[in-house]
This record gives structure tokens, sequence and C-alpha cells, in this order.
């Protein structure tokens, strides 16, 4: 009996043990499995770095290299009150293109309403939508190409051509661009607080224009313990999508390390409808490379007290 008694006394001691084993070897692998939960929640922050720094890159290799860098504008002619201009090689075309392959009368342009009328002068001339060869159009803003040059059709209500050349002397001023380093913390997933009585507004200009945009709502946020606030509006133009919006801001770093008009950032929308405001894609204007845009100026309400030291600083690619 005593003996049996052991017996059965060893074997819940066997079972006690091998459940403690068992229970370890669980719980091991529930720490386990939450360390690697712990680590893969680091990817995500990796994911968006490499992004951030990828996009940067592009950006600069566009700046270099590409026909549609602000570096390859080489002239820009306002409307103003004229309903048309005219492009060609000869003296006294409102646009001048220096390209054998271009006719003396090359196009006649005409403001048409939100869109632009392209017509042939020359019965030989030809002018790109794409890859498709033209005699005439109407067109939306966009650009076309003429010989080597394209020239964009610029609306904004205040309607001009920009001309584009590959050849653009301005290319051998490329210098690396200049961001602070990528820092999450100014990564922002927000709500629309949207404006109950969508306004119109004016935003001015960098050309003295005065555009209307609407005012859709607001993004509130806190950035070194202080709450900061942010409108975000629609630009009321041809080519601007009825979901389009841009922020338009200044803050403490403004006109010192950051460029003197101020930066944009883009809301990026989100499948359960907050948006992303990540501060580390907020990028220059591109008044800040080249005389030959219009660029709206950050409004009164944006001007942010706080430094946001994210982003794209200032290029000096111009003096002013």
């Amino acid at each position: 009996m005593q003996n049996d008694a052991h017996a059965r006394l060893e074997r819940r001691l066997d079972r006690a043990f091998c459940v403690a084993i068992a229970t370890a070897t669980w719980l091991f692998g529930l720490i386990s499995a939450v360390q690697g939960a712990m680590a893969a929640s680091s990817t995500p922050s990796d994911t968006l770095v490499a992004a951030i720094q990828k996009d940067r890159a592009d950006t600069e290799t566009w700046l270099r290299t590409s026909p549609t860098s602000y570096l390859a504008a080489v002239s820009r002619v306002d409307f103003d009150n004229r309903r048309e201009l005219t492009v060609g090689s000869a003296a006294g075309n409102d646009v001048k293109l220096e390209d054998s392959t271009v006719s003396a009368h090359h196009l006649r342009v005409t403001v048409v309403g939100d869109s632009f009328q392209v017509a042939a002068v020359d019965p030989a001339a030809r002018f790109l939508v794409g890859e498709t060869s033209m005699s005439g159009a109407t067109l939306p803003p966009r650009s076309i190409g003429v010989g080597r040059y394209l020239i964009r059709l610029s609306h904004q209500r205040f309607p001009a051509l920009i001309a584009f050349d590959p050849k653009s002397p301005r290319f051998a001023e490329y210098k690396r661009l200049q961001y602070y380093p990528v820092d999450l913390h100014y990564r922002f997933v927000l709500p629309l607080t949207t404006n109950p009585r969508p306004d119109t507004i004016i935003i001015l200009s960098t050309r003295g224009n005065s555009r209307r945009a609407v005012r859709a709502g607001w993004f509130d946020f806190t950035v070194g313990g202080k709450r900061c606030r942010l409108e975000a509006t629609r630009l009321l133009e041809p080519g601007v999508g009825e979901n389009d919006m841009g922020i338009f801001f200044r803050d403490a770093t403004t006109g010192k390390e950051t460029y003197g008009v101020g930066r944009y950032i883009d809301p990026e929308k989100q499948p359960d409808g907050r948006y992303v405001i990540d501060f580390n894609r907020a990028y220059n204007p591109a008044c800040a490379f080249s005389d030959y845009y219009n660029c709206p100026i950050p409004p009164k309400a944006n001007a942010l007290k706080v430094a946001i030291q994210a982003g794209e600083k200032d290029p000096h690619y111009l003096a002013h």
C-alpha cells in the first residue's frame, strides 16, 4: 500500500512536472510571439522611411533631368487681357522657340473658357498631345510638344503659356535638395473637421493674382505639446479635382531654414476616411526654383508658431 501510495505520488509529481514544462513552453512561445509582433511593428516605420527617402531621390532625379523640371522652364507669357497668343520660331511671336523644326508661325493658342484651342498656323505645323501628332484640338490645361520644347497650357484663371526646353541652361545650376532627417513624430493620421458651410476664400499668389478657393475644413494636431490647426483648401481652377485638397503653410522655420514664401503638403485620404498629414513630405512651391510660376501664398490662418523641422528646406535656387 505504502509503495502504491509512493507510486501514485510520483505519478502526480511527474504529471505536475510535465504540466509545468508544457506551461513554461507555452509561455515561452507566447513571449516569443509577442516579441516577434513587437519587432514586426517596426517594419511599417522602416517602410515609411524608405518610401520617403525614395520619393526624395526621385524628386532630385526629376529636377536634374526631366524635360518638365522646374529648371527646364525658360519662358512664360501671360495672356493678360488677350484671348490668343502665337508660338513660332520667327521674331514677333508671343512665344519664340529657337528650334529649326518649329515653323516661323507654328501655332495659335486661344483661351476658350476653361480650355485652350490650339491650331496650326502653318499648314505643315504639328504639335504632340502625348504621342499623338495633331494640327488642331481643344484641350484642358496640360502640356503639348512643339519641336524639342514642351509648352504648358497653364490656366489657374490667369492663363499663360510656359515653355520648357530640355536644353535649358539652368540645368547647369542643379544642386542637391536639402531636407530635414526623416522624423515620424511629424507624421499624423487625422480626421478632417469639415467646414459645415464651405465658403469661398481668396488665396494670394506670387505673381500678384487673387485665386479663389474653397475652405474644405481643418486638421488639428499637436507639435511639441502645442496645439496646432491648419486649414485645407481646394483651388477653384480648371484641372483641380472635386476631392483635391492642399495645405499651404508657414511655420517658425519659414524664411530661416525653409523657403520664405512657405511650404505645401498634400493630405492623403485613407480607407477609414482619415488623412495622413506627413510633414516629412512637405515640399517647396515651384516658385522656389523658377520665376515662371504662379504659386499660392499660405493664408494667415496657416501661420504656425511652432517649428516644423521636417520636409524640404530652402533650396536657395533664386536670389529672392
